[in-house]
């Protein structure tokens, strides 16, 4: 996040109230608007369903405090209109596991508070290797009466992990400048805004000091990066003997031969042959992504005006259950495809379909966020959550042919190297 995020957390317990503050917030420059977990309580997923209604263009974060039933409670206040919804930290690892997995499912994101965690920098890496969106350092108003500071924890657990942080707890127009310089990506405001006189103008100091903050830089390189750059050193069949022999996507092929690609879901489906969706989609992505598309085996949503769109953006590749058009165009500027096929119709931009929820390309669910790794034995999809482990047992795996190779060059054979004659099934 190169501009640091604003969230205004509604803790308050009558809906009229929360939604007057709200507006008044965002008038001052707040980027996000929690429901926060009195409002929840007093209100239930309504207060999540107006909100969404009254502010359709800022992210909505419910504050669920969730700590058991993750998948369950995640996706209620999704669907009720919750763009992120955060869980505890001290909930066990299969609650948030369980509560990512529905959040990646619904085309949402997950947070994690760890408010009252024992060892609060242990478990934030913890969590980071789980696969959350983000997680939020928050000292709650107990803590902070017997001297915990959110500034001083932030700037522990920032220097061990590289997940979007934000940060919560006594925060107001004085430190939360600090707050940015001592890595938070999101800075999270309360009663210094919410028991405000003047709402706007309070928010607005708030803005202000945030975007003035010299913005940490972190120390290594982030989780998903490091994941991308070993997925991009390693096959395909490494990844598929990492994941016990997982299918790649069945049918679909490389356009060009030397294609390698990795890089981030963003997942479309559509009706045959309608290209609205898919083009639209290419303003969703940021740079690095990859469109991923179910179309249909007969007629082509996608072209060369597609990839050369595509390419001025920074997307890394195509990859779709359908045909494509263009392929000279396609091949010539080097833009990264793979589809089922070729034909030369083309159908129409009515604008049925959806973009990032989770699809079946070749035979593989694929769901926004996933990885996805392309070179010229195939494409492999791998979960998210799983994608820093995988990256890394995948690399393993190559380590471990580039010494069986050597052997074999030496002069041994395969069969001889693994002592197959010993150790196949009697």
């Amino acid at each position: 996040m190169a501009k640091p995020k604003l969230q205004v957390a509604l803790d308050l317990v009558e809906m009229d109230r929360a939604v007057g503050i709200a507006r008044e917030s965002v008038d001052g420059g707040a980027d996000w608007i929690e429901v926060g977990t009195p409002l929840i309580k007093s209100e239930g997923m309504d207060a999540v369903r107006i909100l969404r209604k009254e502010f359709p263009n800022n992210k909505i974060l419910a504050d669920m405090k969730t700590m058991d039933t993750g998948a369950i409670e995640v996706e209620m206040a999704i669907k009720a209109g919750a763009d992120i919804v955060a869980i505890l930290g001290v909930s066990d690892d299969s609650t948030i596991k369980d509560a990512l997995k529905a959040a990646r499912k619904y085309g949402a994101e997950l947070m994690v508070d760890i408010i009252n965690v024992k060892d609060p920098v242990n478990r934030s890496k913890e969590i980071e290797v789980i696969g959350v969106d983000y997680i939020c350092v928050h000292v709650g108003i107990d803590q902070q009466m017997v001297g915990m500071d959110t500034i001083d924890l932030l700037e522990k657990i920032s220097d061990v992990v590289n997940v979007p942080l934000a940060a919560g707890g006594g925060l107001n127009a004085e430190n939360s400048s600090v707050a940015v310089s001592m890595g938070a990506d999101i800075v999270i405001v309360g009663g210094h805004i919410i028991r405000s006189a003047d709402v706007t103008k309070s928010t607005k100091e708030i803005r202000k000091s945030i975007d003035k903050a010299d913005v940490k830089e972190r120390k290594r390189k982030s989780l998903e990066e490091e994941t991308i750059e070993l997925f991009m050193e390693v096959s395909t069949p490494n990844i598929s003997d990492a994941m016990h022999r997982e299918p790649c996507m069945k049918g679909i092929r490389p356009l060009f031969p030397g294609i390698k690609v990795a890089g981030k879901a963003v997942t479309v489906q559509t009706f045959e042959g309608d290209w609205a969706k898919t083009v639209e989609a290419i303003d969703v992505c940021e740079e690095g992504d990859i469109l991923v598309i179910y179309n249909g085996p007969s007629i082509a949503p996608w072209g060369e005006l597609a990839s050369h769109s595509s390419q001025n953006k920074g997307i890394a590749a195509l990859v779709i259950d359908g045909p494509i058009r263009d392929v000279e165009d396609i091949i010539e500027m080097k833009f990264p495809v793979f589809s089922t096929g070729v034909v030369s119709n083309a159908g129409d931009p009515k604008g049925f379909g959806e973009i990032n929820a989770e699809i079946t390309c070749g035979g593989v669910k694929v769901k926004p966020g996933d990885y996805i790794v392309g070179d010229d034995n195939g494409v492999m999809v791998i979960p998210k959550e799983q994608g820093y482990e995988m990256a890394r047992r995948a690399m393993e795996v190559k380590k471990n042919e580039d010494r069986v190779r050597e052997e074999i060059r030496r002069g041994s054979t395969l069969s001889q190297v693994v002592e197959l004659y010993k150790w196949e099934k009697k």
